[in-house]
């Protein structure tokens, strides 16, 4: 008879305990995408790395808000990064829908990366390249229209701020698609919101999954004419991400039935019931940080129960030998 395999919390548990990730699992951390609405992943990897968890994993999986949110947490910097999410100017100069009147992009990525990420709000880009918990953040290949993991491609600071806007570069609203390694790419999002498939493929036993939406709340169908406009700018300038944009309304079914069939080796963590509806082009801080507290107090609340492990003298975990 097979051994009975140990739940998520089991393995994390166990693993902050030792000080070892050298149980022959392979730990993930999957954090969803979404827009603005990664204010809630961003307030639960500030609780992860306020428990001290941020090194358990043996990799981080991420997409398009989801990547930025998991870059903080590798960095070490998950409370700064709480900061730019609320920072009003920030957000205002990121996301401003009326630029599209003028012909520019909605999102201003390159701002977002190369001047607050570099600058007004730092990230340290070596702490997330030297860090033995590997990133993956993942894009949509223009000519395939499949999900792909960024990780490979990332060498130095200039490919990993690269990959960064590869994973949150919605087509049109945040402007043409993003050059990396020869290929080219546009956010994650369209071919794998929660990028557990991915994970899995690449060998992933557990993963902890951050969402960014409530168990009950299905994602809406995209606006006429977002869908008129944008479909028709894919069809012409990415058809293979044209296809991937095509078979969204499905894309929330299929993940969600693959991480059911995952069984006790997935531990979601969504918004509790009741939380606010927060759109993708959300700017209002207020809003924007009651998202972050219901995201970090529903982290908390999940594991209540290991404080006391927590509490203890294990300080870090290596790396698996």
């Amino acid at each position: 008879m097979s051994a009975v395999q140990p739940t998520v919390a089991e393995v994390i548990r166990d693993r902050f305990a030792s000080g070892s990730r050298s149980d022959s699992r392979r730990l993930v951390l999957v954090i969803e995408g979404g827009g603005s609405r990664g204010v809630y992943s961003s307030g639960m990897v500030h609780a992860l790395e306020e428990l001290g968890l941020a090194q358990v994993f043996d990799a981080v999986y991420g997409t398009s808000a989801g990547a930025i949110n998991a870059a903080w947490l590798l960095c070490g910097r998950a409370g700064r990064g709480l900061q730019a999410w609320t920072d009003a100017a920030i957000m205002r100069r990121a996301i401003d829908p009326a630029r599209m009147l003028r012909g520019r992009p909605a999102f201003d990525l390159n701002y977002l990366v190369h001047k607050v990420y570099d600058g007004l709000h730092p990230m340290d880009f070596p702490a997330i390249l030297a860090n033995e918990t590997t990133f993956h953040p993942i894009a949509t290949d223009i000519r395939t229209g499949l999900p792909v993991d960024l990780h490979p491609h990332i060498v130095d600071k200039a490919t990993l701020q690269t990959a960064l806007r590869a994973s949150s570069g919605l087509p049109l609203l945040a402007g043409p698609p993003v050059a990396l390694a020869g290929g080219r790419y546009f956010d994650g999002g369209l071919a794998e919101t929660v990028p557990v498939r991915t994970a899995l493929a690449a060998g992933a036993t557990h993963a902890l999954i951050l969402r960014t939406r409530r168990a009950d709340e299905r994602r809406p169908p995209a606006p006429r004419l977002h869908d008129l406009v944008g479909g028709t700018y894919m069809r012409l300038r990415a058809p293979g991400a044209y296809r991937a944009w095509k078979e969204r309304p499905c894309q929330q079914a299929r993940e969600d039935g693959v991480i059911a069939g995952m069984g006790a080796a997935a531990l979601q963590i969504h918004p509790p019931a009741g939380s606010p509806d927060i759109s993708s082009v959300e700017t209002d801080p207020g809003i924007l940080t009651r998202g972050m507290d219901i995201g970090r107090r529903a982290v908390a609340d999940i594991f209540a129960g290991l404080r006391p492990v927590i509490g203890g003298s294990a300080a870090s975990v290596p790396a698996t030998n």
